[in-house]
């Protein structure tokens, strides 16, 4: 990819967000206490809380702050993962899986605080998250979910059939749950907002220089890129869904062990105020139980973001504006004629178990992806904790779940076959609700 003119997405978080700080590129060589590679959620949040306690950070970034799926994602702020529960987490990862399963059930509160504390204007609403089950038979999900949150304690309480048709508008779907720290944001409103943010507290950020490969030399990390260099003491690679697009040798083995599949948003005109008033009436963050899911939220506009997936050659704009548009008409009825104005993509992070993966790379290097759709509220308390490694915190005291690398076994030809599991989705959606 060519970043010397840096293009956005026709998104609509580009279309209605300021524009971001001018940014000069990495030349020559540099140095820095800590050096993080990747200027999207993770990053500026580690940066962000190393600059708080006192330590001088660098961030390495490909092409701009939120370019990558900080900047193209729905933006909904969800508190949980997408699929594993409580006991999984625990279950795999024992006390390190706790203090997990404790950052991620307050990781809505935490982001929300973070854009108060430092008046960050992303849009935010902390309106609640739902998640409506699209069958019968899975009311046992959020019956689960519920248990196992509870006792974790966590704000969520079950919901039953005409509890989330009162919620949502809608008669689609069979019960549900919500967590009342949840919501949503403009993420490229956060992610800007947190570069003014770290700027003003000293942190450099470097646009436009792709990190093309890191070593240790000595005591120190040397990052290289296509102009310069910079070391640091320490290392941080907060590069996910995007670890391999734009060098192959940056992380080979965190890029192999996570499936980058393109995740399509839309946007629709701004609906009236009667029809806002029917539809997800108190504006909470929604999507279900559905393989091929289903979401949606408003956004500060009265627009609702939504989106879905496509596969095959073809027009896909086109095909996936008539596929969401007959989805929305079958929800919400009262919604009438659909208009999108803005539909964009981005790469989402996919792992095997739908667990994030947390690796330590090296003498005080650090490295993560996977985020499986839940990173917009997990990086922000995620990259506290990845600050708090890198000053030396006990790993008893992180809430960082440490494994060692995994590739995928034939993740190029895997990459290429990802998007036909939206078939196997299809189906088993079909089959539930019959």
């Amino acid at each position: 990819m060519n970043t010397r003119n840096v293009r956005w997405p026709d998104s609509l978080w580009a279309a209605v967000t300021p524009s971001g700080p001018e940014l000069p590129e990495l030349t020559g060589t540099q140095q820095a206490d800590v050096i993080v590679i990747g200027g999207g959620f993770t990053g500026l949040s580690t940066a962000l809380h190393l600059r708080e306690a006192g330590v001088d950070v660098a961030i390495v970034e490909a092409a701009e702050p939120g370019w990558g799926a900080s900047g193209r994602n729905n933006g909904q702020v969800i508190p949980t993962l997408s699929r594993p529960d409580p006991e999984d987490i625990v279950a795999k990862h024992g006390e390190a899986g706790e203090r997990f399963v404790g950052m991620l059930r307050d990781s809505a509160s935490y982001l929300f605080d973070v854009t108060r504390r430092h008046n960050i204007d992303a849009e935010g609403e902390q309106a609640g998250w739902v998640q409506p089950v699209h069958s019968p038979g899975r009311i046992k999900i959020a019956e689960r979910r519920v248990r196992q949150w509870s006792k974790f304690g966590a704000p969520v309480e079950l919901l039953s059939r005409e509890q989330t048709r009162d919620m949502l508008g809608s008669d689609a779907w069979f019960g549900g749950f919500w967590n009342r720290t949840g919501g949503h944001i403009n993420p490229l409103a956060l992610a800007r907002g947190l570069a003014r943010t770290v700027l003003g507290l000293g942190v450099r950020i470097y646009a436009r220089s792709p990190a093309e490969s890191f070593e240790r030399r000595g005591d120190r990390w040397v990052v290289k890129t296509a102009k310069g260099e910079i070391s640091g003491r320490a290392l941080v690679v907060a590069t996910n869904a995007y670890s391999g697009e734009f060098s192959k040798s940056l992380v080979p083995e965190i890029a192999r062990e996570v499936m980058p599949v393109l995740s399509w948003q839309m946007a629709t005109q701004p609906l009236s105020d009667n029809v806002r008033k029917t539809i997800i009436p108190g504006r909470q963050a929604m999507s279900d139980t559905h393989g091929e899911l289903y979401f949606a939220r408003y956004d500060a506009r009265n627009r609702l973001v939504t989106g879905g997936a496509v596969i095959g050659p073809g027009n896909k704009v086109e095909r996936i504006k008539a596929r969401v548009t007959e989805r929305l008409q079958r929800l919400w009825p009262q919604i009438g004629e659909v208009s999108f104005d803005y539909v964009w993509n981005g790469y989402v992070g996919m792992t095997t178990d739908f667990l994030p993966r947390i690796h330590k790379l090296g003498p005080n290097a650090y490295g993560w992806t996977g985020c499986n759709g839940r990173a917009v509220a997990l990086t922000m308390p995620l990259g506290n904790e990845l600050a708090k490694a890198v000053r030396g915190v006990p790993e008893k005291e992180l809430a960082l779940p440490f494994t060692e690398p995994v590739p995928i076994v034939a993740h190029g030809v895997l990459r290429k076959l990802a998007p036909l599991m939206l078939l196997v989705y299809r189906r088993r959606d079909a089959r539930e609700m019959a």
